[in-house]
């Protein structure tokens, strides 16, 4: 099986091709992109991956693309790609939660919990179940939670807990701030394409596909646009 993985849920993003099944998995090419530059870059980055494993856009069996939470006009332009190639090629979408990454990421077989900076002295938070495993057919991820916390917020809800937790997280900010509340925390390498790609085959292997038509951006908050737009009539949105 060939897999698609696209990751534009960030300041930078990443393509990656890769060749896996239940059994194995293995990364034929990944570059990455340049936040900002998405719009213009992601389509030459998918054919120059295609082609330098000497493979035609319908050899593409599944795509694999995060789905949040993370930059809204980001994930907009990753999604409405993986849309229009879904239905042009007639292929299977896994979508992937960049917070079910990142506790992939952080390689442990436990439970699990993340954060991601969401600007504004916010943070993306989510606990996960993890059975971690390199092969796909082993690899499970459970939800347990997904929310969007002040930092403030979060690190004194750690502070209710026993034992607290270790938080696994990719941003210096989250990382630094947990250290001087006392909560242990570790920094883990941002997740990429190429692990969006991997648990894609997880996923697909699990039944979890999607249509191009149910494909969403999970942003865990509404965009700024939503937030500061008054109607017409003078009232505040609802």
């Amino acid at each position: 099986m060939v897999i698609l993985g696209i990751d534009t849920s960030g300041r930078d993003g990443s393509v990656a091709l890769a060749r896996g099944s239940g059994e194995g998995f293995e990364v034929l090419g990944s570059m990455p992109i340049a936040g900002g530059t998405y719009s213009a870059q992601l389509i030459p980055v998918i054919s120059a991956l295609l082609a330098g494993a000497s493979l035609a856009k319908s050899a593409i069996d599944l795509l694999a693309v995060a789905s949040g939470p993370g930059s809204f006009t980001g994930l907009r332009v990753g999604l409405s790609t993986v849309k229009g190639l879904a239905e042009a090629l007639r292929k299977p979408i896994v979508a992937v939660s960049l917070l079910a990454a990142t506790a992939a990421a952080a390689r442990q077989t436990a439970s699990v919990v993340v954060a991601l900076d969401a600007q504004r002295r916010e943070v993306y938070v989510g606990e996960y179940q993890v059975v971690h495993s390199e092969v796909p057919a082993e690899l499970r991820l459970h939800r347990i939670d997904e929310v969007l916390l002040s930092l403030d917020d979060f690190t004194a809800s750690l502070g209710t807990r026993i034992p607290v937790p270790v938080t696994y997280t990719p941003d210096a900010t989250i990382e630094r701030a947990l250290r001087q509340s006392g909560s242990p925390v570790e920094r883990i390498p941002r997740p990429g394409a190429d692990l969006i790609a991997r648990l894609g085959v997880a996923e697909y292997l699990q039944g979890l596909t999607i249509s191009s038509a149910t494909l969403d951006a999970n942003y865990l908050r509404r965009s700024d646009a939503e937030i500061f737009s008054v109607p017409k009539s003078g009232r505040p949105p609802e």
